[in-house]
């Protein structure tokens, strides 16, 4: 079964300074129908103008993930980190017991598009911590690339939850396969391009819940970046 959260029926704020679409209920948005899928609870479409950003503020308990398409994304916490995000760059910040940050677009010239991606953890009470890796276009093109997963295996930042997280940039008719175990589910989002998944057209900005489906297709219809969560 799939289902299809288009990117137009998401929630939508327009502050000026920051262009935001909410997949899932968020802040002021706020949808019973979608509260988060298994263990994913946000996936955020940010675009932030030049020298603009977030100040200040806490989060706790949560896994959260940053994954820029678009420009620079300077981030600073009080864990003592302090480092721009580029393309290709994944960081994960274990909010644990209590954790502050500010993030800001790191231009003063471009905006910064990105995805931030909440994951409950698989316990509260963790220390917080943070972690960020580079991926090169090789090693995401035209195939899955673990960038998220319990075990940190491959390289891949290391997320305190039994989910995985992959990222691909495919090429126009390629296509790429990804199985499911029995019992696991599968979130998919368009970050950029048109795909097909299993037969079903998603554009830029959908996503998809994957539930007993063994058997995961995804064939680009034009130059396309995805991001595909195996979720318990």
């Amino acid at each position: 079964m799939i289902e299809i959260r288009r990117s137009d029926e998401r929630g939508h704020f327009d502050h000026g300074w920051l262009d935001s679409y909410h997949t899932f209920s968020f802040a002021d948005y706020y949808d019973p129908r979608f509260m988060g899928f298994r263990q994913l609870r946000v996936i955020n479409e940010d675009r932030v103008q030049p020298g603009k950003g977030f100040g200040t503020h806490p989060h706790r308990d949560m896994e959260i993930v940053t994954y820029v398409l678009e420009g620079a994304l300077a981030h600073k916490d009080s864990m003592g980190n302090g480092s721009p995000i580029h393309p290709g760059e994944v960081q994960r910040m274990s909010a644990g017991t209590g954790v502050t940050h500010s993030e800001f677009n790191h231009s003063r010239d471009s905006l910064v598009h990105l995805l931030q991606i909440w994951i409950l953890p698989e316990k509260e009470g963790l220390p917080p911590s943070y972690e960020q890796r580079a991926f090169s276009v090789s090693e995401r093109e035209n195939r899955l690339r673990l960038v998220a997963a319990r075990d940190g295996r491959d390289g891949a930042v290391t997320i305190h939850q039994d989910a995985k997280l992959y990222a691909a940039l495919l090429e126009p008719k390629v296509r790429i396969d990804h199985t499911l175990r029995r019992g696991r589910h599968g979130w998919l989002q368009v970050a950029r391009g048109t795909v097909n998944l299993n037969d079903k057209r998603l554009a830029a900005g959908d996503g998809a819940a994957i539930s007993d489906e063994a058997a995961i297709r995804i064939e680009a219809v034009d130059p396309s970046e995805v991001l595909l969560f195996d979720l318990a």
